[in-house]
């Protein structure tokens, strides 16, 4: 192969959820996402850029991949979805010590038991 391949950044994530209905509301109304539209049982949302694709399959299984958002300050965040409603399984938490930055996350599951994640990268003096 003498050609150079270059992806460009994840244009779509797709999600299996059981209920539509609730999930629309809770990715909407308590992670704030942004509804760009539905149609039967599928639904699609903006996350900076990457479109979330949830369609409705009643037997989904956990063990999916993993979202994870970018925060500036993930104790605002933790805060603001908690509130919201969010169930986090523990406080905001340093993963990893960079040369350059700080690792920090928190997880949290939405209504289908599927894990999502905050994580900030928190620039070093």
């Amino acid at each position: 192969m003498d050609e150079t391949l270059h992806l460009g950044p994840v244009g779509q994530i797709a999600r299996r959820v059981k209920d539509i209905h609730a999930a629309r509301q809770w990715y909407g109304e308590v992670l704030g996402l942004k509804h760009l539209y539905s149609f039967g049982d599928l639904a699609f949302f903006d996350c900076g850029g990457t479109r979330l694709f949830l369609s409705q399959d009643a037997g989904a299984e956990q063990g999916e991949s993993i979202l994870y958002f970018r925060v500036p300050d993930i104790r605002h965040a933790f805060t603001t979805l908690s509130s919201r409603g969010a169930g986090f399984e523990g406080e905001p938490h340093l993963l990893a010590r960079m040369p350059d930055h700080d690792l920090w996350m928190a997880f949290f599951r939405d209504p289908d038991r599927n894990l999502l994640a905050l994580m900030s990268e928190v620039p070093r003096p």
